[in-house]
């Protein structure tokens, strides 16, 4: 406790620390003292931050290695200590890695692929696991991104490193099939899809199977629309895609909104504003559809439900028929 007083901590903040991770008990008082005080030294921590770094889980490591030097590189790569804090609270195994033989290695391999420092940092937000791997598994994860077509100077081409380094190759290559089988094209046309967007390639058969056949044969799109616009296939299926698409429907078999409207272009909108501008307005002419797509939206009702709330007796008047 003196320690942390010298150190502007409280006698609260060392008891959550030691709560949070009870093996620095075993640890030697002055091995700790020293290494806590590094934290403000050599890493240039003040005390509040050094109370949040132990709460996000540095502690864990406090007790068997002085963890500045790491911190030293992490926070000015990334940008913040904040955005440290944020993925360290999610992947305590970033401070495990060894940034010499490990991070640095794997930072200079995905630089080497047209990767600035800030796509690199970007990417570690969200997967910064791809940074503790074993530098020659990374390669083989770049390797596998790259057959799959996308250009490295692309945008993408995080998007697919990070897709296949989730997911085995032959997951991938079923995903692949699936599309080529469901969607009836050639493989140049689903390349292209995938060079779009590489993440279709990481949901699972099911899901898959299930929003391509909803889009085919609820909605009609035609497949070449599909191929050109494949965000839609990483939306969710009963959180967005079909609640939407039976909003809609609803809205154009009742005269309110002209049956040109752009299904893609709806299904992207951020709900906000789907709900301003296709719900919202005509809750006089559907009284309950604003709560009835709300408990659809929160994962509180299926999204059947909403096809059989709109078509109660209330609304059979204006609503010919959503049967699924």
């Amino acid at each position: 406790l003196s320690t942390g007083l010298s150190l502007s901590l409280s006698r609260a903040d060392l008891a959550a620390v030691v709560a949070a991770e009870p093996r620095l008990l075993r640890a030697r008082p002055g091995t700790i003292a020293r290494r806590i005080a590094s934290l403000r030294g050599r890493a240039n921590l003040s005390a509040p931050q050094i109370r949040s770094f132990l709460m996000s889980g540095g502690a864990a490591h406090l007790a068997s290695s002085d963890v500045s030097p790491k911190l030293a590189f992490w926070v000015p790569f990334l940008g913040s200590f904040d955005m440290l804090l944020k993925i360290l609270r999610r992947l305590n195994a970033i401070l495990a890695t060894d940034v010499d033989r490990g991070v640095r290695p794997n930072v200079a391999l995905l630089g080497e692929c047209g990767l600035g420092v800030c796509d690199i940092v970007q990417m570690t937000q969200n997967a910064a696991w791809l940074l503790t791997f074993n530098p020659e598994r990374l390669k083989i994860v770049v390797r596998r991104a790259e057959e799959l077509g996308v250009p490295t100077s692309s945008w993408a081409f995080k998007d697919a490193v990070c897709t296949v380094a989730r997911n085995t190759e032959v997951s991938i290559a079923a995903s692949i099939d699936l599309l080529r089988g469901t969607l009836g094209c050639s493989m140049d046309k689903l390349r292209s899809a995938i060079s779009r967007k590489p993440s279709i390639l990481g949901f699972s058969e099911k899901t898959l199977r299930g929003k391509i056949e909803f889009l085919l044969t609820k909605v009609q799109l035609e497949t070449e629309y599909i191929l050109q616009r494949p965000v839609m296939l990483t939306l969710s299926l009963d959180k967005r895609l079909a609640p939407r698409h039976y909003v809609l429907q609803a809205l154009v078999e009742k005269g309110l909104i002209k049956n040109d409207v752009d299904y893609y272009s709806c299904v992207c909108f951020g709900n906000e504003h789907f709900v301003a501008r296709y719900i919202d307005r005509h809750e006089d002419a559907l009284p309950g559809l604003t709560d009835a797509y709300a408990a659809v939206h929160a994962g509180k009702s299926p999204a059947q439900s909403l096809t059989q709330h709109l078509k109660t007796d209330r609304y059979r008047r204006s609503v010919v028929s959503l049967a699924l």
